[in-house]
């Protein structure tokens, strides 16, 4: 389908239809959005995609609505939006379209859509109901927060702030993709360099980067330390142990913390040692050679201490 027309309701908008339209006017920016709930085009039709409007789900002849009897469910159980329902249906091809590579879009679709989709979709059904100070400050409700106030007479007014939601909302969707695909680059290069590794306790990276999750997925519980380059510097630093919270699987030397420059070389006997948080959990060095001593110091002292790796 190569639509003239994508198709969603007028007046008043929520995130679902607005997220959806950052889809589609990627993937088909030749055509026009129209904001009505006119039947003559809310009818499918092979010139248009319609959405969040007309009830009925039938993505054969392009429309998606979720506000029927009967409306469309996940495997789950749980309900989706316009939103969900576009991703579904043309969300890898919005991946491959941004350049994400083949090899990577089923998983950043299947991530995106966990993260990302399945909120807005349970937020616009009232499956899900943020509360406490932070619930209006969620994407829903800061797109809300872009319709026209109740006595802006101009007639074009909901649609303008439409478009405004569509283009702060695509910045968000480009930026949580860009996210996911760079921490799926990442995995790539902290697998080779686990498995150049082997048995060590230090992992060396090439730069910074998201190492946790693919050293949990390799199961190199035996890794301690991570070191890798910075702009100026090298940076030692320890390996959380959970998702959430801070503790690590080992801290650097409590003797080290909170020193600096030629007292921390002074303790650690590192030359070039330049820095260690008072939290232990991340050190400096001016080379790549005194970060590396440092980190097998880290080791020696972690591993005679008793400390335990997972």
């Amino acid at each position: 389908m190569n639509p003239d027309f994508l198709v969603t309701h007028s007046g008043g908008f929520h995130a679902d239809e607005v997220l959806s339209s950052v889809i589609l006017t990627r993937l088909f920016p030749q055509a026009r959005v129209v904001r009505s709930r006119s039947p003559e085009w809310i009818t499918p039709n092979t010139d248009r995609i319609i959405y969040d409007v007309g009830g009925a789900y039938d993505a054969e002849v392009g429309i998606f609505d979720h506000h029927q009897r009967g409306a469309p469910l996940r495997d789950d159980g749980q309900p989706y939006s316009s939103f969900g329902l576009i991703w579904k249906h043309y969300g890898r091809d919005y991946l491959i379209a941004t350049g994400i590579p083949a090899a990577h879009v089923e998983a950043l679709h299947a991530s995106f859509d966990l993260s990302f989709v399945l909120p807005i979709d349970l937020t616009d059904n009232g499956a899900l109901s943020p509360s406490g100070p932070l619930a209006g400050l969620t994407l829903p409700a800061l797109l809300e927060t872009l319709k026209p106030v109740f006595d802006d007479t101009d007639p074009d007014a909901d649609d303008r702030r439409f478009q405004d939601a569509v283009s702060i909302a695509r910045s968000f969707v480009e930026a949580k993709i860009a996210q996911s695909a760079s921490k799926l680059r990442a995995e790539t290069l902290v697998l080779e360099a686990i498995a150049r590794t082997g048995q060590g306790r230090v992992l060396e990276l090439p730069m910074g980067m998201p190492f946790r999750p693919a050293i949990v997925k390799a199961g190199a519980d035996h890794l301690l330390f991570v070191v890798h380059p910075r702009e100026k510097d090298w940076c030692v630093t320890g390996i959380r142990r959970g998702d959430e919270g801070f503790e690590l699987r080992a801290d650097l030397p409590a003797a080290w913390a909170g020193l600096t420059n030629h007292d921390l070389e002074a303790v650690s006997g590192v030359a070039g040692a330049t820095f260690c948080h008072n939290g232990r959990f991340v050190a400096a060095a001016k080379t790549r050679e005194a970060a590396l001593a440092m980190a097998e110091l880290a080791v020696e002292e972690a591993v005679g201490s008793g400390q335990q790796v997972a």
